[in-house]
């Protein structure tokens, strides 16, 4: 009885180790493994570079340069094959989260590896804008993984559970409760109802759903005309009052759905052609650096 009782505890552990392996984070993965292998890759060039007696100092047209630089070269072309990667599917070592893994902490240590290979000296010409575009790119990089670390959880909080189109769907299903409560009332009250009924829930612009302001709401302008009213049907005019303001409600979580995957999405709009300027600029470096060596 004891050993059954060994056997299933032992079973149960390993299934919650399973399942913690299955939620663990691409930050995390493995614990931590690319960032260990990141931070030696740095450390062994920062020491190196202190220890190496290259006459002058280190720098981009030394042997350690030149060693440096195909090493960055290499890793910046297969960084951007994480797009490609994303189309298959595979597992293990070569899954999605350990390539994720791998693309951000070794992205980051091409900083080091960059940087350590100008040997510090930069200028206004094609290598140092070959260097500033990789560190732009880091940088957008590293808002994006903030993004992703701490967006997702806000908007499944956000949803509910309910898709985008449930949202929508809700928002409609007020829209027709709200046309047939507003048959009683006048004409000035009706006016901003029914502009309210002809909105668009996704009208605004870009600018208006990254900063979730909707100054122009016709449905909260509606609200507000209805609540100053002095209007007949005191009855009717409440019952679409609250109407609108279950509305507003509804609107708000569609409208915070939108901005948090407009935050999700916009800043690969920055990352990924800045990206393209970074090999343009790297290929323009290594054929100069060849033409003239």
């Amino acid at each position: 009885m004891a050993s059954l009782f060994k056997r299933r505890r032992s079973k149960a552990t390993q299934t919650e180790r399973v399942r913690e392996s299955k939620h663990e984070g691409f930050l995390r993965y493995a614990d931590f493994r690319w960032a260990k292998i990141s931070g030696g890759l740095c450390l062994l060039v920062i020491v190196s570079y202190s220890l190496i007696d290259v006459q002058p100092r280190p720098n981009g047209g030394s042997w350690y340069g030149y060693t440096l630089g195909t090493i960055g070269a290499l890793l910046i072309l297969w960084l951007t094959a994480l797009g490609y990667r994303k189309r298959r599917m595979t597992r293990d070592y070569w899954s999605l989260k350990a390539w994720t893994s791998a693309h951000v902490y070794l992205g980051l240590s091409l900083i080091v590896i960059g940087t350590w290979h100008t040997g510090f000296q930069l200028g206004w010409n094609v290598h140092t804008l070959a260097w500033a575009l990789m560190m732009l790119v880091i940088l957008s990089g590293m808002f994006g993984v903030a993004v992703y670390a701490t967006l997702p959880a806000a908007l499944s909080n956000n949803r509910e559970q309910m898709t985008q189109m449930q949202m929508l769907e809700a928002i409609r299903a007020f829209d027709r409760q709200l046309h047939a409560a507003a048959q009683p009332l006048g004409p000035a009250d009706t006016a901003p109802v029914l502009a309210a009924l002809d909105e668009d829930p996704f009208a605004g612009g870009i600018r208006a759903r990254l900063s979730g302001r909707y100054p122009k709401c016709a449905t909260a302008a509606a609200h507000r005309a209805l609540a100053a009213s002095q209007g007949s049907e005191p009855e009717a005019r409440a019952k679409v009052i609250a109407l609108l303001t279950q509305k507003e409600a509804a609107l708000a979580r569609l409208r915070r759905h939108l901005r948090l995957r407009a935050l999700l999405e916009i800043w690969l709009y920055v990352h990924v052609p800045l990206t393209f300027a970074l090999i343009a600029a790297l290929s323009a470096h290594i054929i100069s650096v060849f033409f003239y060596w």
